[in-house]
C-alpha cells in the first residue's frame, strides 16, 4: 500500500471516528408543543423559561413550538414534528387517535385544584345577567367560541349548552367566530363581541396580563368541573428519553432544596400551574364519554334522519358509552390511581423521599417499554 493511500485512508477513519463521537454526544433534541389558548408571543414568554430550565436539568435540547391553532401541534405530534407537548383534554384526545399520543402527566393548577370551568362571559355592562339571556336566537347577537380541538372553549359548551337544547350557533347568533381564549376574553372587554366562551385559568392569566380588560368581564355560565390538561408525548419515544424526562418534570417543584422547589415553582406560577401530577390516557375517558353524549343528543334531534338511520347510529353511539362506562370502571379499581393517590398523598405531607420513590418506579415502567 502506497503512503498516500494509506495516509487517505488513515484520514477516512478518523473522520468517520469523529463524526461517530460527534453523534454520541450530540444533545438529544425534543420539540415541546404549546396549544394556542394565547397569542403565541405571550405562549413563548410564558412557557420559555420553563422549557429552558428543564432542558438545563434533563441536558436535552429542548425547543418549544408554538401553533397558530391547537391542530397545528397535533399534525406536528402526527408526524413527528413534535414529540412532546401540553394539550387540553379534547386535542389530547385527537393526538392520542390521530397522532400516537399517550398521557403520562397531569397538569394542576396554581391553588393545587386538579380541575378547572368552561365559562359563557360578557361585558360587565351588557344587560346579560344568565345564560338564557343570550339564547334568543334572533341572529341579534354576535358569539365567540373556542378552537374547535378546545376542550373548554368548544366542547364542553357545545356539549352542555347547544347540544342540550338543540341549539345550533350559527343559526342562533348574528355571527360566530373561532379564536383562543385570550383573543375571546379581550373581544368581549373591548365589546367586538356580545358574548363568548372562555375558562377559569384563562381569566386568571388575564388579572395577571391585563387587568383592565379582566375587570370588563363578567361571567354569566360555569360547567361542570372538567379534568386539568395532560401533558403527552409519542408512544415511539426512545424509552431512555421517556425515562428521564419524565424523572425531571415529575420532580420539578416537588423535589430539592428549599430554594430549588421555590424557584421551580415559582416558574409554574407563570403558567397559573403547581407541580404535575401522574397520570394516564384514563385521564381522557371522561372527555370521550362528552364527546359520545353530545354525538347522541345531536342524532336524537337531527331531523332529517329517518327512524331506521337515527335507531343504527344512537345503537353505535351507546355502545361507544357502554364501552367507555366499563373502561371507567376498570380505571377505578386500576393499580395505577393507588400509586397515584399515593404520590398526592406524600406531596401533601412533603415527603421527598417517597415522592422520588414513586418517580422513580414510574419512571422505570416508562424507560422499559415503547
Amino acid at each position: 500500500m502506497s503512503r498516500n493511500l494509506f495516509l487517505c485512508k488513515a484520514s477516512l477513519l478518523l473522520f468517520i471516528s469523529s463524526v461517530a463521537t460527534a453523534a454520541a454526544q450530540a444533545p438529544v433534541e425534543i420539540n415541546f408543543g404549546v396549544i394556542s389558548t394565547e397569542a403565541s408571543v405571550n405562549q413563548k414568554k410564558n412557557w420559555e423559561p420553563f422549557l429552558q430550565a428543564i432542558s438545563k436539568t434533563t441536558g436535552f435540547k429542548i425547543n418549544g413550538f408554538y401553533a397558530t391553532d391547537y391542530a397545528g401541534v397535533i399534525e406536528a405530534m402526527r408526524f413527528n414534528k413534535v414529540q412532546v407537548a401540553w394539550f387540553g383534554n379534547k386535542s389530547g384526545m385527537e393526538a392520542a387517535d390521530r397522532a400516537g399520543a399517550e398521557v403520562f402527566a397531569q397538569v394542576v393548577g396554581r391553588d393545587g385544584n386538579v380541575g378547572y370551568y368552561s365559562h359563557v362571559i360578557v361585558h360587565r355592562d351588557s344587560p346579560f345577567a344568565k345564560l338564557d339571556d343570550i339564547l334568543k336566537c334572533d341572529k341579534s347577537l354576535d358569539f365567540g367560541i373556542g378552537d374547535p380541538n378546545s376542550t373548554s372553549g368548544f366542547l364542553v359548551p357545545t356539549s352542555y349548552i347547544f347540544a342540550a337544547r338543540n341549539i345550533d350557533p350559527k343559526s342562533c347568533f348574528k355571527t360566530v367566530r373561532n379564536a383562543n381564549h385570550e383573543a375571546n376574553g379581550m373581544a368581549v372587554a373591548n365589546r367586538q363581541v356580545s358574548a363568548a366562551t372562555n375558562n377559569s385559568e384563562n381569566l386568571q392569566r388575564l388579572a395577571m396580563t391585563a387587568p383592565e380588560a379582566r375587570e370588563k368581564i363578567k361571567i354569566i355560565w360555569t360547567s361542570p368541573l372538567i379534568p386539568l390538561d395532560p401533558l403527552m408525548w409519542r408512544k415511539d419515544l426512545d424509552p431512555a428519553v421517556k425515562g428521564k424526562l419524565y424523572t425531571v418534570l415529575m420532580s420539578y417543584g416537588h423535589v430539592g432544596s428549599d430554594a430549588e422547589i421555590k424557584a421551580a415553582r415559582d416558574l409554574l406560577g407563570n403558567l397559573i400551574w403547581s407541580p404535575f401530577h401522574p397520570s394516564s390516557d384514563d385521564q381522557l375517558l371522561s372527555t370521550r364519554k362528552m364527546e359520545a353524549n353530545r354525538d347522541l343528543l345531536k342524532v336524537k334531534a337531527d331531523a332529517k334522519l329517518t327512524d331506521e338511520q337515527k335507531a343504527k347510529e344512537i345503537a353505535v353511539i351507546q355502545a361507544q358509552l357502554a364501552k367507555l362506562d366499563e373502561l371507567e370502571k376498570k380505571a377505578e379499581v386500576n393499580p395505577f390511581r393507588g400509586r397515584v393517590a399515593a404520590f398526592i398523598e406524600a406531596e401533601k405531607a412533603g415527603r421527598q423521599d417517597d415522592m422520588k420513590r414513586i418517580i422513580a418506579e414510574f419512571a422505570a415502567t416508562y424507560a422499559r417499554t415503547n
